[in-house]
């Protein structure tokens, strides 16, 4: 398979991926797009140096938690040469499938955490294991333990001020 082939297919495969990022890491549809095309970029320039030891997936989750977070701290809008995946624009758009009002709550809850916890969070919420998630973000398996403890008590605590829809 080609680059473009490999890119084309990373994205139709792991789309919903890369939004779960870029929804807790952006608040509006303009950063969403900016903030995806982003990722979209930097899963383009690594194709070429991904080599199978890890599964796409986790590859990817990377790029995306990596993206995300310098983007964030930068928070200025980027523009690079894009001639090479516009041929892909149209897998490039964020799109939310449907609106639920539960789980816009809980975006915005892990939109307020800092760039940790928000990884975590999106982490513990594809059902990553605390190894995987500790390897992932570069902290020790424990102290993802203890993380993800708090994270959840705090989710805990905020929901009971949240009263649509049995958050």
């Amino acid at each position: 398979m080609n680059q473009q082939e490999t890119f084309n297919s990373w994205i139709k495969d792991y789309r919903a991926l890369l939004f779960k990022v870029v929804r807790a890491y952006t608040l509006n549809n303009d950063d969403a797009n900016d903030l995806f095309q982003e990722m979209a970029i930097q899963a383009w320039k690594s194709i070429p140096n991904f080599r199978g030891e890890a599964a796409v997936s986790t590859w990817l989750y990377r790029i995306a938690l990596n993206t995300a977070i310098r983007w964030s701290k930068k928070e200025k809008k980027h523009s690079y040469g894009k001639q090479d995946i516009d041929k892909s624009a149209h897998l490039l758009e964020y799109k939310p499938d449907h609106q639920d009002e539960r789980l816009d709550w809980l975006y915005y809850q892990i939109a307020q955490m800092n760039e940790i916890d928000k990884s975590l969070a999106l982490l513990l919420l594809d059902g990553y294991s605390y190894k995987e998630m500790a390897e992932m973000v570069g902290i020790s398996e424990s102290n993802v333990g203890v993380k993800i403890y708090r994270i959840k008590n705090h989710l805990v605590e905020r929901s009971k001020t949240y009263e649509n829809h049995g958050v």
